[in-house]
């Protein structure tokens, strides 16, 4: 899925979510006018709406670092839904559908041999 390689250091959204996950009242303005915070640090339409739209192939395209993207969503989601039936995970599903496919099928495999 993603790759450190494809990341742009320079992507305004990295900088932002830098001091976002560092910063309450940051994380609080996330809540209640993100696009506001996407503008004052300088994000591109294409940025802001693939935050907005909870893209995680969308954001690793443009070049979001790959720990930022679940941050993202965890900004959106919280961070307590971990399970195969998450808000988080379909967000990925519909970015990824072949990976996940692929990758929930390894996971029953695994747990059918653990029994």
């Amino acid at each position: 899925m993603g790759n450190v390689e494809r990341c742009d250091k320079t992507l305004p959204t990295n900088a932002m979510m830098y001091a976002v996950r560092k910063d309450a009242a940051l994380r609080a303005r996330w809540r209640t006018d993100l696009e506001g915070l996407a503008r004052e640090f300088g994000l591109s339409r294409a940025e802001y709406e693939a935050i907005r739209d909870k893209d995680p192939r969308r954001l690793m395209d443009l070049g979001v670092h790959q720990y930022y993207v679940p941050q993202i969503l965890r900004l959106f989601f919280g961070n307590a839904q971990n399970s195969n039936s998450s808000e988080t995970l379909e967000c990925y599903r519909r970015a990824f559908p072949a990976e996940t496919t692929q990758a929930l099928e390894l996971q029953a495999r695994l747990e059918r041999r653990r029994g």
